[in-house]
């Protein structure tokens, strides 16, 4: 069969994970490699989350849940969001409980996108966006940021990018890969721009929100009075409560985009996992500690990490949310694609080429910080060799 030809052009059109490709390597190598490349925390979901999951497998709830989810956890997760973030939504008809993130924002994006519509993507950004969109039959317009302004969205590149067929902003922050946030004020002006067109919507994936590491704490978009009603946020439980296996995510928003979503979600996943489901009530009511226990172990991670990438001769962009680190290779004489796979294949250490995140990436690498300290450590003491190996490379170059 020639499936080159039989294929939808939606999905010859979009390639493959980097991620998944850096990650695949590391395990297909003989010895032992250190993975920074994906953004999956080492820790072990917390007790009191795992026993709720295994409480409710004894007393034989292993049935379909309602298709947006128990009304118990939509209930958590509203008091949660407000909790956290001083952001209201009604339970019963203005959040879905997905199969993680990755499918709320399909569901979001496929649910107003018409073909030739046009979706603005900041980025550096999670590399799902720039694919659903164009699996959706979307145009993706790409807003580069760069590091010299924090990696934050300007109003002034966001105002250069909208058009008559401008559909909806996809933003996310904190960011992946990045690390940078956007604070109330980075946030205020960008919300004046979309105020100038009442018709365009917004994304915000949010699924970082718990990881930030500055005095004020996240603030969405959608806590802006005049966004409510045109944003869907994104969140989860996979990052913050270390449940990456578990497969749950939640969309909340207004609730008619909210409606035309679960609409999809019916036909395409029914509902999401049970058992899941009730761990994810234990975390979202119960276990505020445990997430921040694990902030802090993220935040001293960070400091390292960043540290020993300056001490390597990069220079790093300061995070202040998620648990990535961005460093430059720039002025080393080599793209980010062979710096990685040199990295793994010389130095058994495995991180990810920022060009994996977009074009304005393409000179950084992302290294995830959801590893163990000691990890961290010998990774960078080999990162600062293997600089320093690429700088004699260069010494020795005509």
């Amino acid at each position: 069969m020639n499936y080159e030809k039989l294929l939808s052009d939606q999905v010859k059109a979009i390639e493959p994970s980097a991620i998944r490709r850096f990650f695949d390597l590391a395990n297909e190598m003989k010895g032992e490699v250190i993975s920074l490349s994906i953004g999956e925390p080492d820790f072990v979901t917390p007790w009191r989350i795992r026993e709720a999951g295994i409480y409710s497998l004894e007393q034989g709830y292993t049935h379909y849940s309602p298709n947006p989810g128990f009304i118990e956890l939509r209930e958590a997760i509203a008091g949660y969001m407000n909790r956290r973030f001083g952001l209201r939504y009604e339970a019963k008809t203005e959040v879905v409980v997905t199969v993680g993130g990755s499918e709320a924002i399909d569901l979001a994006v496929r649910s107003i996108v018409n073909p030739g519509d046009e979706v603005i993507i900041v980025q550096p950004c999670f590399v799902a966006y720039k694919a659903i969109v164009t699996m959706a039959r979307g145009i993706p317009v790409v807003v580069p940021t760069y590091e010299r302004d924090g990696f934050k969205l300007l109003p002034e590149a966001l105002l250069s990018a909208i058009t008559d067929k401008t559909k909806l902003v996809m933003l996310g922050y904190p960011n992946n890969p990045t690390g940078a946030t956007m604070s109330r004020e980075d946030l205020a002006p960008i919300v004046e721009v979309l105020e100038r067109y009442p018709d365009i919507l917004v994304l915000s994936d949010e699924l970082y929100g718990e990881l930030t590491y500055t005095e004020t704490p996240h603030t969405s978009i959608a806590s802006f009075p005049s966004m409510r009603e045109r944003t869907v946020v994104i969140n989860g439980f996979s990052k913050a409560y270390a449940m990456t296996g578990w497969r749950i995510g939640y969309i909340t928003g207004p609730e008619e985009w909210v409606r035309a979503m679960n609409k999809i979600h019916q036909y395409c996943i029914m509902s999401s996992p049970t058992t899941a489901q009730h761990a994810a009530i234990e975390a979202a009511n119960n276990a505020d500690k445990e997430v921040s226990e694990m902030r802090a172990e993220y935040n001293r991670r960070r400091r390292v990490i960043v540290n020993g990438c300056r001490e390597a001769g990069l220079s790093c962009f300061e995070p202040t949310g998620a648990f990535y680190a961005f460093p430059s290779i720039r002025g080393l004489g080599i793209d980010s694609d062979t710096f990685c796979e040199r990295f793994l294949r010389e130095k058994k250490v495995a991180i990810v080429p920022g060009k994996a995140f977009g074009e304005s990436g393409q000179d950084y690498v992302r290294i995830s910080y959801a590893a163990a300290l000691e990890d961290i450590r010998t990774a960078m003491v080999r990162l600062k060799e293997y600089v320093d190996q690429l700088k004699s490379e260069g010494t020795q170059r005509p």
